[in-house]
């Protein structure tokens, strides 16, 4: 029996049969036959097609993919008030699409995670891709009175979009390393305020070009499907952890429990994970309601008129997609070039890059409700400071992931920090926010002004939130160096010969 130092038992710890000859190592599958013949035209096509799939390609086409994954999730909040105005539902049920669908996105979360450790990682995502472009088209065509069977259609498109979340990361962190894999997680998750911004954008803009909200549903799914085929055809499927010790492999892996009782363990992780929760439930809620909220300040200021009719405006909903975009790209940017040059000084730049920015986050989230109730272009210009500071963390999270997991684990890692943040966060944030707005408003119900301040104050909640979250960074700090030494550790033991692992037995760390 194997054992690894968290006394975990390995899985298939046996030797596997390899020839190695003086330009590397080949599989007994790639000897040389004396049956060989020429290529045929096919086997041309398929060579061309190989020699496409390099690294910067297929984290291109993930990114582009996860670009669509968020388009689609925020095309809904870009005509929320069409929605709401064709099914004559209130906030709180308008902000039960979003827990709904991030509800069956988290418990799905950890399923896939398991499934990406240990089956071919593109074939899931690429059938994720199209079941949720299938489930968002279909849902566009449901009545005014079904409005159960259009929540219900946002859970399935969340087990959908749960598949590609939890599994694209790995894959690019298994085709580079180091300052790469940090500046290609960084674009991969730019992927996230940008898919947002352009949801809005696109929600918007096809419901003015046609004249109709559903239309907003029935363009993402169609690049969706195109993704999918771009994932099948271009994007390889590289041996996890093959980017830590190039040219080796892994033979070995735990069972999934033990993974589980690992990541538990894993301090630098829980408090990650934590505070990627509270980054979570802030995104989540102002995501769902900003643009509603800014809204209602135009007509509290009477520069706007009641949404009394079917078409609203879409003023807020394109700015606010526009500024998105942009805070999202400054973020990563910003962020990325932070954290290089701090590790110069300090091994834990990661989380502290990420404690700082979200606690500078928190003072101008703070003043946006001060600001829109005088000055909407004041609110906007805090919204654009705040995100782009809150922005900061996405990639780095993932990266400080990547150090602190090991390889055969990170699947199951990026699914459960799923599942933890949105369970913490988002899946709850938007009905959250909705409901608090609603008790508010409830002995003034008719007054514009108070449907104003209510979504205020309930919004209010966010930049606590985001302070803890910046504390649960710092305590990440704490535990950094120690649990990504650690991980390298057990990577370097995973990677011994078998004989050399028999009868170990735990180190009782």
């Amino acid at each position: 029996m194997c054992v690894d130092s968290d006394g975990c038992e390995i899985e298939g710890c046996s030797s596997s049969d390899e020839v190695h000859t003086l330009s590397g190592t080949m599989s007994p599958g790639m000897k040389s036959s004396p049956d060989l013949h020429p290529c045929k035209p096919g086997h041309k096509f398929r060579a061309a097609l190989l020699g496409c799939r390099t690294p910067a390609a297929a984290a291109g086409i993930l990114s582009f993919g996860n670009v669509l994954n968020y388009m689609d999730r925020y095309t809904v909040a870009g005509v929320l008030l069409d929605i709401q105005q064709h099914f004559e539902v209130n906030d709180s049920d308008a902000g039960l699409l979003q827990t709904v669908f991030i509800c069956s996105f988290m418990v799905a979360a950890p399923i896939f995670g398991y499934l990406g450790d240990r089956f071919n990682r593109k074939i899931i995502l690429s059938c994720g891709i199209f079941f949720w472009a299938t489930v968002t088209l279909s849902s566009s065509f449901i009545t005014k009175e079904y409005y159960w069977a259009f929540v219900l259609s946002r859970g399935l498109v969340g087990i959908g979009e749960s598949s590609y979340s939890s599994i694209a990361p790995t894959i690019i962190g298994d085709l580079f390393t180091n300052n790469t894999r940090t500046m290609m997680l960084s674009i991969f998750y730019f992927a996230i305020p940008l898919g947002s911004g352009l949801g809005y954008i696109l929600g918007s803009s096809a419901k003015q070009a046609a004249g109709d909200w559903h239309w907003a549903l029935r363009v993402s799914p169609l690049l969706g499907m195109t993704a999918g085929i771009l994932i099948l055809l271009f994007v390889p499927e590289p041996k996890r952890g093959n980017a830590d010790q190039p040219g080796g492999r892994l033979k070995t892996r735990t069972s999934w429990t033990c993974d589980m009782k690992a990541l538990a363990k894993n301090r630098s992780y829980v408090f990650s994970s934590l505070a990627s929760a509270a980054v979570s439930f802030a995104t989540g809620a102002f995501g769902m309601w900003i643009p509603l909220y800014l809204f209602r300040a135009q007509v509290v200021q009477k520069t706007e008129k009641p949404c009394n009719k079917e078409l609203c405006s879409i003023k807020d909903s394109l700015i606010f997609g526009v500024i998105t975009c942009v805070t999202g790209f400054l973020g990563v940017i910003i962020g990325a070039a932070a954290t290089r040059l701090c590790r110069l000084k300090t091994q834990r730049a990661d989380p502290l890059v990420c404690a700082i920015s979200m606690l500078g986050s928190s003072i101008f989230i703070c003043l946006i409700f001060v600001a829109a109730k005088n000055s909407i272009v004041g609110a906007y210009i805090c919204i654009f400071i705040g995100e782009t500071l809150l922005f900061l963390n996405w990639a780095i999270t993932a990266d400080i992931l990547m150090y602190v997991v090991i390889p055969t684990r990170r699947a199951t890692a990026v699914a459960l920090q799923s599942f933890t943040s949105h369970i913490l966060g988002d899946a709850g944030s938007p009905y959250l926010i909705g409901l608090i707005s609603d008790a508010i408003r409830k002995r003034n119900s008719d007054s514009i002004l108070w449907e104003f301040l209510s979504l205020g104050y309930a919004l209010m909640l966010c930049p606590f939130v985001i302070v803890l979250g910046g504390m649960f960074f710092l305590a990440t700090a704490l535990f950094f160096l120690d649990d990504r030494d650690k991980a390298e550790k057990q990577y370097t033991d995973y990677n011994m010969k078998p004989e050399r692992l028999k009868g170990r037995q735990p180190s009782g760390r």
